[in-house]
């Protein structure tokens, strides 16, 4: 039973890897990726809010996979999301293991220092990543559930966009908080911490701030969705699914 489930799985997800653009997967990798090393420098923080440099790329991350959700449906955008997490644990360890081999070439502290990264961090960044990607995916396309009569209109696409993304990315954001603020960093950083409180407020002007640059960077997630129906991207998968329902 269960061996059948998990060869049934391996041939959908390889129909699916066919099927989603390469162009979208790539670029979602990129934004995972880039999201934690962006992570390393701290933009704005005081009181009531904290952004730190993930915020000029962790849209493009959501964009993606509400584009996926919309066309393939949110199991396919989540397979998507473990192919990423998975791809950025690997290239997280790559990176550690460089920083760990000694240079004398110059002083690499910087390098290391950033490239080496905290496995804590990583860890809550992913667990955060994935809860939030499957909030994110399937409140996206609940939503859509609700728009019958247009449901590929601007209408429909703005507002699963909108809202799904900004529960989606409060949810990453308060996650990451609380694993890495609360739990671990009393242990290993000092006793430095946040509050619950303060975890909650960062979360959620980070989660506004994301949805602002989703404002602007939505229509161009329309057009590409417009072009995929257009040019019926994905036939082989869709019809999969459809045989298996």
């Amino acid at each position: 039973m269960i061996k059948h489930w998990i060869m049934k799985e391996k041939e959908e997800t390889a129909i699916l890897l066919r099927n989603v653009p390469a162009a979208v997967v790539s670029l979602f990798v990129v934004s995972v990726i880039c999201m934690n090393l962006l992570a390393n420098k701290t933009l704005v923080q005081n009181y009531w809010i904290a952004l730190d440099g993930g915020i000029l790329i962790s849209w493009l991350s959501f964009m993606c996979m509400n584009i996926i959700t919309k066309y393939f449906g949110p199991k396919a955008s989540n397979q998507i999301a473990i192919l990423a997490s998975a791809i950025n644990v690997l290239t997280c360890l790559i990176f550690y293991i460089a920083s760990i081999i000694p240079s004398h070439a110059d002083d690499y502290t910087a390098f290391d220092s950033i490239f080496g990264g905290t496995w804590f961090i990583l860890l809550g960044s992913t667990i955060a990543f994935l809860a939030s990607a499957v909030i994110n995916n399937f409140m996206n396309w609940t939503i859509g559930k609700a728009f019958r009569e247009n449901p590929d209109g601007k209408l429909a696409f703005a507002t699963q966009t909108y809202v799904s993304t900004f529960v989606g990315q409060f949810m990453d954001n308060f996650i990451f908080s609380i694993i890495v603020f609360v739990f671990f960093a009393p242990v290993f950083w000092d006793g430095f911490h946040w509050t619950i409180l303060q975890c909650g407020t960062c979360a959620l002007t980070g989660a506004v701030a994301e949805v602002i640059m989703a404002v602007g960077f939505a229509p161009f997630g329309y057009r590409i969705l417009m072009r995929w129906k257009e040019q019926n991207v994905g036939a082989e998968y869709l019809a999969h699914i459809k045989e298996c329902r």
